[in-house]
C-alpha cells in the first residue's frame, strides 16, 4: 500500500513535469501518486491545463494518479475556493507562513480542520523546532477537531513530522493518515520510507490510510 500523496511539479515550485513524477512513481512500484501543486500558483493561472494533464495520465498510468492541490492556511482561511476543490481528488492544507508561537500555529491548523474542502493537513508540526511545541491540551484540541470533521494528517518524510506519539494517537482514534515525500523534483517522488516506518511503529494498518479506496 505504499503511496506518495504529496508531490510538486513545474506547475508550481517543482522542477519536473507531471509525467516525470508519474514515471518515477511507477519505477519505484508505488500504488498511488498525488500531484499536489501549490494553490497560489494555480490561482494565478494554468489550473485547467494542470487538470487536463493529470487527467490524461490517470488514463494511461500503471498506478492510481490523483489530481490534488496544496493550499495555504491563512488567518482568513484556506486559499482553495469551492470551484477549485470540487474538481480535485485531494486537498492538502499546510501552514507555510511564519508564525511566532505554537499557539498561532495551532490556531491556523484549526481553521483548516473546520474547512469542508480540506482532506489532509500537510506536514503538521514542521515549524515546532523553531517556534516551540504546543502543550498537550492544544494537541488534544487538534486531534478532537480532526476526528470530529473527518480530516487526515500526512506523515511527511521531508520534514519528519508528526512525531510518533501523535501518529499513535491518530491510529488509536481512527484519524486517517497518508505518506508524503513532498517531492519538488522527480527523483524524490516515492521517497516515503520514513513515513512508512513511523506508521508501522505507531501500529498503523491499511485501514488507517486515508486513500485506502484508491490503493
Amino acid at each position: 500500500m505504499i503511496h506518495d500523496a504529496h508531490t510538486h511539479t513545474r506547475y508550481s515550485d517543482g522542477i519536473g513535469g507531471v509525467l516525470e513524477n508519474v514515471q518515477e512513481a511507477e519505477r519505484k512500484g508505488l500504488f498511488l501518486i498525488a500531484i499536489t501543486d501549490h494553490s497560489h500558483y494555480l490561482l494565478a493561472g494554468g489550473f485547467n491545463a494542470y487538470l487536463r494533464e493529470i487527467n490524461r495520465w490517470k488514463e494511461e498510468a500503471e498506478l492510481a494518479v490523483l489530481a490534488g492541490i496544496e493550499g495555504n492556511i491563512t488567518r482568513a482561511g484556506v486559499d482553495v475556493p469551492d470551484w477549485m476543490a470540487e474538481k480535485l481528488d485531494l486537498v492538502i492544507a499546510s501552514v507555510h507562513e511564519w508564525v511566532e508561537s505554537p499557539e498561532e500555529y495551532i490556531a491556523l491548523v484549526k481553521v483548516a480542520l473546520t474547512d469542508e474542502n480540506v482532506d489532509v493537513i500537510g506536514h503538521f508540526g514542521a515549524s515546532f523546532p523553531y517556534i516551540g511545541y504546543p502543550d498537550r491540551e492544544e494537541l488534544e484540541e487538534v486531534l478532537e477537531l480532526a476526528e470530529a470533521n473527518g480530516k487526515a494528517f500526512e506523515i511527511s518524510s521531508r520534514y519528519r513530522v508528526p512525531d510518533l506519539d501523535f501518529v499513535r494517537e491518530c491510529v488509536r482514534r481512527g484519524i486517517k493518515l497518508t505518506f508524503a515525500s513532498d517531492a519538488h523534483r522527480p527523483e524524490k517522488v516515492g521517497n516515503v520510507g520514513w513515513s512508512v516506518s513511523l506508521f508501522r511503529k505507531a501500529g498503523g494498518k491499511p485501514e488507517d490510510l486515508f486513500l485506502l479506496g484508491y490503493l
